[in-house]
């Protein structure tokens, strides 16, 4: 259903009412790109496939309501950084807190507003950006602080210390990484692709940067020593992503902590 070539997120919408998928589709097919399912199992076989940004889903479905397939996604380290939107027709007090139990991040009474809910899809996926953004262009910003949940937070921890244990590798191996994750490569990537908007070579490098403007801090090393330290065969490339993702080349970087005039500058190799 993608009907514009700049679409970058993906929805998932589940529901076994037909109308309702045309219904929604119709809403929201211009801005987004849709996955459609009848029931939670067509459901879990398009999340085992691609990246979804966010998930729709009714509560009231035969075999796997609303409420179970959200507590099955927030508890699987696959899906658990997904957020959820739950519809219903229950309007009663319970049920919405039912719905928050389960881990659902917005609950949308029907029958509702189409600007209400493109409104709410906006505002999930702008504050998730927002903090994928802030961690991929702060150079001291843990990993952790993409994480959504305290599965998101523990599989971030044991992620980003593999790849601190072997940042020395220049060829750091992803398949050797997604084991060490429990995780086959194409779940890996789809997993990293959509809880931080990186792909793992992406990430393993903004790694290694983070790590190295600690290394820049501490005034111990120069900049090419640094650079082999954190993985880095060239010092062009180097130099290359670090202004890539903060803005400022490793020489600017050290001369904003330490003052130095552009007379220093070389005085850093």
């Amino acid at each position: 259903m993608e009907k514009d070539k700049n679409i970058t997120d993906s929805i998932l919408i589940i529901d076994d009412n037909e109308d309702i998928l045309e219904f929604l589709a119709q809403v929201l097919g211009e801005h987004y790109t849709l996955h459609l399912a009848l029931n939670g199992e067509i459901a879990q076989n398009i999340l085992s496939k691609e990246i979804i940004s966010l998930v729709i889903s009714d509560i009231m479905m035969p075999d796997i309501d609303g409420f179970e397939l959200c507590r099955i996604l927030k508890e699987n380290v696959d899906y658990c950084h997904i957020p959820i939107i739950l519809l219903t027709s229950k309007n009663t007090f319970s049920a919405q807190i039912e719905g928050l139990e389960v881990g659902a991040d917005a609950y949308i009474q029907k029958p509702f507003s189409p600007h209400l809910l493109r409104h709410q899809i906006a505002n999930l996926l702008k504050n998730r950006l927002k903090i994928k953004d802030h961690f991929a262009s702060s150079p001291f910003e843990d990993v952790r602080v993409m994480a959504h949940s305290k599965t998101d937070e523990n599989f971030l921890k044991r992620l980003d210390e593999y790849i601190r244990k072997n940042l020395k590798e220049p060829n750091m191996d992803i398949d050797k990484l997604s084991n060490h994750m429990n995780m086959s490569r194409p779940t890996f990537y789809r997993k990293i692709k959509s809880l931080s908007s990186l792909s793992p070579k992406e990430l393993i490098d903004i790694t290694r940067l983070k790590k190295a403007s600690k290394l820049i801090a501490q005034n111990e090393f120069t900049l090419f020593e640094i650079t082999r330290m954190v993985g880095y065969s060239s010092q062009s490339l180097f130099t290359r992503n670090f202004q890539k993702y903060f803005k400022v080349t490793p020489v600017e970087y050290i001369n904003t902590l330490r003052g130095k005039s552009p007379a220093d500058e070389l005085r850093a190799f």
